[in-house]
């Protein structure tokens, strides 16, 4: 009997010892490494500025040895950022599905074309001040911004603006921003979607006169001689080969900006370790020499926030959004 009960006992021990270890398996509290392959979602198809991002970030990660596990881009375009929200939304608390975003997280679900906006996901940092740029072709009769809004006050319908997201999103609202500062009648100005990567093909071909969109899509066609930059929205004059050459829309008279942040967010519930993790790794890369190389190389500015800074400057970013697309009507 005695020997039962010791038997017993050795066994309610291991029991115990098992349970404390596996409970100690998943304890959050500690620090947190992945253990297998991060998957980073580019909500848009390849060449724009959010699989640039994603695919530069994932470079330099590997090459800096930042974040040793391997990292891939996947392209989930489709509903302006919209199709690739709802698959990451699904892998809810997932460490290792995180996606890339810019303003269009806001304007995009505030003009009801997703049922999902920031709040849903778990925002981990910001890397990045991109800008937009206005452009004409080369030929057009325009030399600067005053020039084109001074046609578009006596008639804002005859110009044509063309960009690659739809409208009530990025491209069309960078453009709004700044012709309304401008006083253009933004409520009749004659904003043309094409999201099929055929804006730039619009505007050379003579179907539409302005091409809204990235300071750095415009730079490889302004050196072919087929584009020029009319003006870009940065606060001042961009650094680097040609860039340096556009003037932003404050030093023609025009008081307005636009600020293309772009960052990385997780799904829902994302535990705080895993958190603290990604947070941690995507300040070594803002700091890194690689990355310096990166941003300098797409004209892009150095605009790092935390989680918790990223989420306070969202909720004003949306709250301002959400002013401008009422006012233009297309607000939800």
């Amino acid at each position: 009997m005695r020997r039962i009960v010791a038997l017993l006992s050795v066994l309610l021990l291991l029991f115990v010892a098992a349970c404390s270890s596996d409970s100690s398996s998943k304890n959050t509290d500690g620090p947190w490494e992945p253990k297998k392959a991060i998957e980073i979602v580019a909500p848009a198809g390849a060449g724009g500025g959010w699989d640039t991002t994603a695919r530069m970030t994932a470079k330099i990660f590997e090459e800096e040895k930042i974040i040793e596990q391997s990292i891939g881009v996947v392209n989930k375009p489709g509903g302006g950022g919209a199709v690739a929200w709802a698959y990451i939304h699904g892998k809810k608390d997932s460490p290792y599905n995180l996606f890339v975003t810019s303003p269009p997280m806001l304007l995009v679900p505030l003009n009801g074309q997703s049922e999902y906006d920031f709040e849903d996901f778990t925002p981990i940092a910001n890397l990045i001040a991109d800008y937009a740029a206005i452009a004409v072709r080369a030929d057009a009769k325009w030399d600067n911004l005053n020039e084109l809004f001074e046609d578009m006050k006596k008639d804002p319908s005859s110009i044509s603006v063309v960009g690659a997201s739809s409208p009530g999103s990025m491209d069309h609202i960078q453009f709004i921003k700044v012709a309304k500062a401008a006083g253009v009648d933004v409520k009749k100005i004659k904003y043309v979607s094409d999201q099929d990567g055929g804006a730039l093909t619009q505007l050379l071909n003579g179907s539409v006169q302005v091409y809204s969109t990235g300071v750095a899509e415009t730079v490889e066609q302004v050196k072919g001689g087929k584009i020029k930059v009319l003006g870009v929205t940065s606060e001042e004059r961009l650094q680097g080969e040609v860039l340096e050459d556009f003037p932003t829309a404050k030093e023609q008279g025009i008081d307005a900006t636009f600020i293309n942040w772009r960052g990385f967010f997780g799904p829902p519930d994302m535990d705080q370790a895993s958190l603290d993790y990604y947070v941690k790794k995507f300040k070594g890369l803002s700091e890194s020499d690689g990355w310096a190389k990166i941003r300098e190389q797409y004209g892009w500015n150095e605009m790092f926030m935390d989680s918790e800074e990223y989420k306070e400057f969202l909720a004003k970013e949306n709250e301002s959004m959400k002013t401008l697309l009422d006012e233009l009507g297309i607000g939800k």
